[in-house]
């Protein structure tokens, strides 16, 4: 299968030098494999959490897996002739998003990572910067169209809106920060929570704005 031609994009929206996306794109097979490995670990990783959420919310607690997920069938379909848009724009949000929210929390609140092994601390901040570079590879083979970006915006704007602000069943559903912890229950009023919405929030900005001017740019040099 030919790779599909690199159009003339602005660093901005298309950060990886031609060589890598060209490796990522001729192995996405080898990808898609880390990633469902990686998706298999994140739902494992989640279980305690799972534990104490209101079923009917299981789907928008493990961020991070679901975001491996819609990567690895983004590019398996891709390679299949099959291609969905919709799930081209699932996977960069997802990728640029939690890809950049766990390391932002990782900094944010170092010291309440303590309990983490080094060598855990260093996966989990270096595999979900991994997820921002495979972000990158997707503008080669979709486009982003308006509609698809759309479906993009309510699931992580839905997301954040469970995750931080209204949690609809329960209490908010985002990834448990160590720094809420009280050593009974975890306390969302304290300030780490605002801390760890703000990263989310920003990120779905910033995830819209990357996916629409990759549109824009796209067609600029069509």
């Amino acid at each position: 299968m030919s790779l599909p031609r690199r159009e003339d994009l602005p660093r901005y929206v298309a950060p990886l030098p031609e060589w890598l996306e060209d490796f990522g794109l001729r192995y996405a097979w080898a990808i898609v494999a880390v990633n469902l490995v990686g998706t298999a670990f994140g739902f494992y990783y989640y279980l305690p959490q799972f534990s104490f959420e209101p079923v009917v919310m299981w789907p928008f607690v493990p961020d991070s897996p679901v975001a491996t997920l819609f990567i690895a069938g983004s590019l398996a379909l891709w390679k299949l002739g099959g291609q969905q848009k919709w799930l081209d724009a699932l996977a960069f949000f997802g990728c640029i998003k939690l890809g950049l929210w766990t390391p932002y929390v990782l900094l944010a609140f170092k010291s309440d990572f303590s309990y983490l092994h080094w060598a855990m601390y260093n996966f989990l901040f270096w595999s979900h910067l991994g997820m921002v570079a495979e972000a990158f590879l997707i503008h080669r083979y979709s486009d982003f169209p308006v509609w698809a970006v759309g479906v993009a915006v309510v699931w992580y704007g839905f997301n954040d809106l469970v995750d931080y602000f209204v949690p609809i069943v329960g209490e908010p559903h985002h990834t448990t920060v160590p720094a809420e912890w009280t050593g009974a229950v975890y306390d969302h009023s304290l300030a780490a929570h605002d801390v760890a919405a703000a990263g989310a929030v920003v990120l779905t900005l910033a995830a819209t704005f990357l996916a629409l001017s990759t549109r824009v740019k796209k067609l600029e040099a069509d």
